[in-house]
């Protein structure tokens, strides 16, 4: 093979290269998309969490003696079931991890003998009344800031009031629910 046809093949390689690199630049041109402003994709959660604001969510929940009206006893107790884990239910059980909820309606606060509550549930003072309770189970820590429960808190309104209406039914007499 000659210098001629070496240089021919050469110039037909680089003739092909230089073509594809071209091609690149130009297809880049017409198929450009905008770079995002923050890099990463928008996971589902995000979205969620920052579609509606808190402000415009809390003013959209009833009021709890709205809530209560409308409760389920049965749900309630079927929502209890994440609470079983710390609490007992039954009269005469003793403490768990957590104090015993028999009769936890309007009893006072940190009262269960022998039990090691927080120094913050000690000093909150008070008994627990169906508003104290709708607030403590809809976040715990931040009703009683330094409390030991772990629990996140129940962010449905409507599950809490059905939550509050069975702890009503757990007393020797339970205590009726508001009606207004």
């Amino acid at each position: 093979m000659d210098s001629f046809e070496f240089n021919k093949m050469a110039g037909g390689l680089l003739g092909t290269l230089l073509f594809v690199m071209a091609l690149g630049i130009v297809s880049e041109a017409v198929f450009s998309e905008a770079k995002p402003s923050k890099p990463g994709y928008a996971l589902p959660g995000e979205v969620a969490a920052t579609a509606a604001p808190a402000a415009s969510v809390a003013a959209a929940v009833a009021p709890l003696p709205e809530r209560l009206a409308k409760a389920d006893v049965k749900k309630g107790e079927a929502d209890t079931k994440p609470c079983q884990a710390c609490h007992n239910f039954e009269k005469g059980a003793g403490a768990k991890v957590g104090p015993p909820l028999y009769g936890v309606v309007e009893r006072p606060k940190g009262s269960i003998a022998g039990f090691g509550y927080s120094d913050a549930m000690k000093a909150k003072g008070g008994d627990w009344t169906d508003q104290d309770l709708d607030e403590f189970i809809a976040n715990p820590k931040t009703y009683v800031n330094g409390t030991k429960m772990a629990y996140a808190g129940e962010k449905d309104p409507m599950k809490r009031a059905d939550i509050i209406d069975y702890l009503h039914t757990l007393a020797d007499k339970p205590i009726p629910l508001p009606t207004k």
